[in-house]
């Protein structure tokens, strides 16, 4: 498995309309090949600093399935209206994608 993740640093007093883009979008991922889930994850709240961590997380059956989304016209569809959150961040988002070394599960 592969699991590919974008970090966001949102500005504290953004973070409600930040999550309300992202719940209110059309999911383009459902669907695609290899594809097993979706999160968005909020950090858990300190009260410290200017900015709250979010984190876009999805699961891959494969790197060649995910890697293969993002050439696909669902991809661009996707992100074609980022820029709705770009004034609602500090920086850009920060891509990080993990190879699934060992899995547990109930």
């Amino acid at each position: 498995m592969f699991i590919a993740m974008n970090r966001f640093e949102v500005l504290r007093d953004q973070a409600a309309a930040f999550e309300a883009v992202w719940l209110t979008r059309q999911s383009r991922l459902v669907g695609e090949p290899g594809f097993i889930v979706f999160h968005l994850l909020r950090h858990i709240e300190t009260g410290e600093g200017d900015t709250i961590l979010f984190a876009s997380h999805t699961v891959w059956r494969s790197r060649a399935d995910f890697e293969a989304w993002t050439q696909s016209t669902a991809f661009q569809d996707a992100h074609k209206d980022g820029a709705r959150t770009r004034d609602m961040l500090k920086g850009g988002p920060r891509f990080e994608g993990f190879e699934v070394v060992q899995e547990v599960t109930a």
